[in-house]
């Protein structure tokens, strides 16, 4: 139950869950829905590029947006 998801729990870090939504253009509490069920490959991939994106913005010091 708990192992829901875990590429994405152990990708994402110290990243905050509002700004993965914000780049997915997407509430932040529909994130939240999305992590409680094991998601479809596919959206799976969406949300990892998205916090790879995150981080190498991060890393360059540059706004999230």
């Amino acid at each position: 139950m708990l192992n829901r998801n875990m590429e994405i729990r152990v990708r994402r870090g110290s990243i905050p869950n509002w700004m993965i939504a914000e780049k997915l253009r997407i509430h932040e509490n529909t994130f939240y829905r999305w992590m409680r069920m094991e998601m479809s490959e596919k959206r799976k991939q969406e949300v990892i590029t998205v916090i790879e994106e995150i981080k190498e913005e991060m890393k360059n010091g540059g706004n999230h947006q």
